[in-house]
């Protein structure tokens, strides 16, 4: 697999009852031709705490190479035909962070290669995505940290690391797309079987004595609010999932 080192995560806010419409659409019409141009698509979801909302990630192998893809796409045929459809199922889509590769994990090394979709019966699991909001000039420090003491105390407990981010600071070459700027984020994205494996961790992490009284609050105590946790579940073609 080619290494890509530029991610976005995409969370839209759709109208109301409109999600199944909008991955209908995506699946049928926008995987392919994003792929074409060296786009991947890492994974796509519901996010079952709103059910107004599908979030994606796809990635790049560099900057240049986003703003050429991006370029192509949406002045395509594609996108000119079918552009309209996906943005009437929209409230807007500019929640968008720019990511790169953090804390030595390769992103998303379990996906499965897209020409052996097919042979998958059903994309399965639960992903559970964090966001950290940061001090500017702190997530080396914080990605050191997750690394050495917080990444290991969550495999222990029986998750599954599938990318690990921080912010992106790149200038975005493709304004037509705004993203987050002005912002310091650092992400994860943990895998599990289902709802009940999640639990189980979180169990099993809340029962590590230096999980509960150092690495989380360490954690915490450098965010500018809460941690931001959303749990997903993969579409049919989403290639992160269990």
């Amino acid at each position: 697999m080619d290494s890509h080192i530029v991610f976005e995560l995409r969370r839209y806010r759709l109208l109301p009852a409109r999600r199944e419409a909008l991955i209908e659409l995506f699946d049928r019409e926008f995987v392919e031709p994003q792929e074409a141009l060296g786009m991947r698509v890492e994974g796509e979801f519901r996010d079952l705490g709103d059910p107004d909302c599908f979030v994606w990630v796809r990635s790049f192998k560099n900057m240049d190479a986003r703003t050429e893809a991006l370029a192509s796409f949406y002045s395509g045929p594609v996108w000119k035909q079918h552009g309209s459809a996906a943005n009437a199922t929209m409230l807007n889509s500019d929640n968008v962070l720019l990511l790169k590769p953090a804390a030595g994990v390769l992103p998303f090394a379990h996906n499965l290669p897209r020409q052996k979709e097919a042979d998958r019966a059903e994309a399965q699991g639960l992903i559970v995505v964090n966001i950290c909001s940061l001090a500017p000039g702190t997530e080396e420090d914080f990605s050191e940290f997750f690394r050495d003491s917080a990444m290991p105390a969550m495999l222990a407990a029986g998750a599954r690391i599938e990318a690990v981010f921080m912010t992106e600071r790149n200038r975005n070459g493709f304004p037509r797309l705004p993203v987050r700027e002005g912002e310091t984020v650092f992400v994860w994205l943990e895998a599990h079987e289902d709802q009940d494996g999640a639990v189980a961790c979180q169990h099993r992490l809340r029962q590590n004595p230096v999980w509960t009284a150092q690495i989380y609050p360490w954690m915490d105590s450098r965010c500018w609010r809460r941690i931001e946790v959303a749990r997903l579940t993969p579409t049919a073609r989403s290639l992160c999932a269990w």
